[in-house]
Formats: structure tokens, sequence, C-alpha cells
């Protein structure tokens, strides 16, 4: 292997997992090194893609070669990154070559950005976003960690989204819009006035269906 290559774990053996791993292929100088498994340890037992899954309580002996990124689709992935962080796991970012990210923009760590995404000049993604496939998020705005935004969605610009959101597919915020924390937007739905924390919406306008969640 190429001495800068990185090898790389995946969080995750669901079908999103195969999907972050079809990315990270697409990266150069990223090898997908195998998969983790943090609830079913039967799953260890056959490989996933031709590639071994590892119990995340025997990764120990692996992070000091490899990263990690987190590959569920659900804003409570934030568990499974404690996991593996506890155990000496360091993250990566992964930006698919076909996405669009302004120079003024900034990634945090453990974030995916995926195929035919637009990241705008002066935007800040938290730490552990999945910003899925062709996702346009406007300038000026911040998206918190552990975020979900699915594919199609639109986020204008000067937003602000808090912590563990999840942006369902082919959502539209418009311009100057606050998001709660562990809130979600529905598929489809259109925001145009500000959503609070704990919250699910829904249609157009989106209006509130649900409270007192904990995210999706």
């Amino acid at each position: 292997m190429a001495e800068n290559t990185v090898e790389l774990l995946i969080l995750g053996t669901r079908t999103f997992a195969e999907e972050v791993a079809d990315l990270a292929s697409a990266i150069h100088g990223v090898h997908v090194a195998g998969f983790v498994e943090n609830t079913d340890r039967d799953r260890c037992n056959r490989p996933l893609g031709g590639l071994p899954v590892y119990w995340i309580e025997e990764i120990g002996p692996l992070v000091r070669c490899c990263r990690g990124i987190c590959a569920l689709s659900t804003t409570l992935r934030s568990r499974f990154v404690q996991q593996a962080a506890e155990i000496g796991m360091r993250f990566v970012t992964l930006i698919h070559p076909s996405a669009v990210v302004s120079p003024q923009a900034q990634i945090g760590e453990g974030t995916v950005v995926g195929p035919g995404c637009v990241i705008a000049s002066h935007t800040r993604l938290g730490s552990h976003v999945i910003v899925n496939r062709g996702v346009l998020v406007g300038h000026h705005t911040t998206i918190g960690p552990f975020c979900s935004l699915q594919p199609g969605a639109n986020v204008a610009g000067a937003c602000a989204v808090g912590e563990a959101t999840y942006i369902g597919m082919g959502a539209i915020v418009i311009d100057h819009v606050s998001i709660g924390s562990h809130s979600i937007v529905g598929a489809g739905a259109v925001v145009v006035r500000d959503v609070p924390d704990h919250v699910q919406v829904l249609g157009m306008p989106a209006r509130i269906v649900k409270e007192n969640i904990a995210g999706k």
C-alpha cells in the first residue's frame, strides 16, 4: 500500500455503509480496510463486500494504523462515534471528487460529502455530518455536528441548523431560517420559518406535527 494511503474502517454494516465504501473508493489515497459492528456480533462472522467486519471491542490494535468514518444515516450515530473514539479511533473527512466545495467552506472531522453536492462559500459543516447525494448548502450557512442531510435537500444561504437534526430527501429550507437541534424535517418539506428543537415538521409550508423527539 502506498505510504500516504489512508486505511479506512467504516463504522456500520448496513446498506449505507456499503454506499460510503463505494464513495471512499472513488477518493485517491483512501483504501477501505473493513467495517465495524457494535450491535450484532454474529455479523462479524461473514465479510461485507469482500471485506472483514470487526467487532467494536476488538479494533484496539487497528486504530494505530486506520482511521474511521461513521456510516449510519441516523443522527443517533454519535453513540457509535463516541464508542470508537474511547478506544482511540481517529476520524477522517470524505469528500467525493464530484462534489463542489468552496475553499472558503469549513468541513468538520468525520463528515461525509457525497456525489454531486455543492457546499457554498463561508459555510461551516460540523463534525460527523452526512451530506448525501446531490445536497445543496448555501453560503454562510452553519450545519451542526451529527446532522443528516438526505439526497436532494436544499438548504439556502445564511441558515443555521442545530446539532443532530435530520433533513429529509428533497426538503427545502429558505434563506435566513434557523432549525433547532435534534429535529426532523420531513422529505419534501418546505421550511419557511424557524423550527425549534426536538420537533418534526412536514408539509408545504412545513408545520410541526410532533414534539419532544430526539432526532432520527
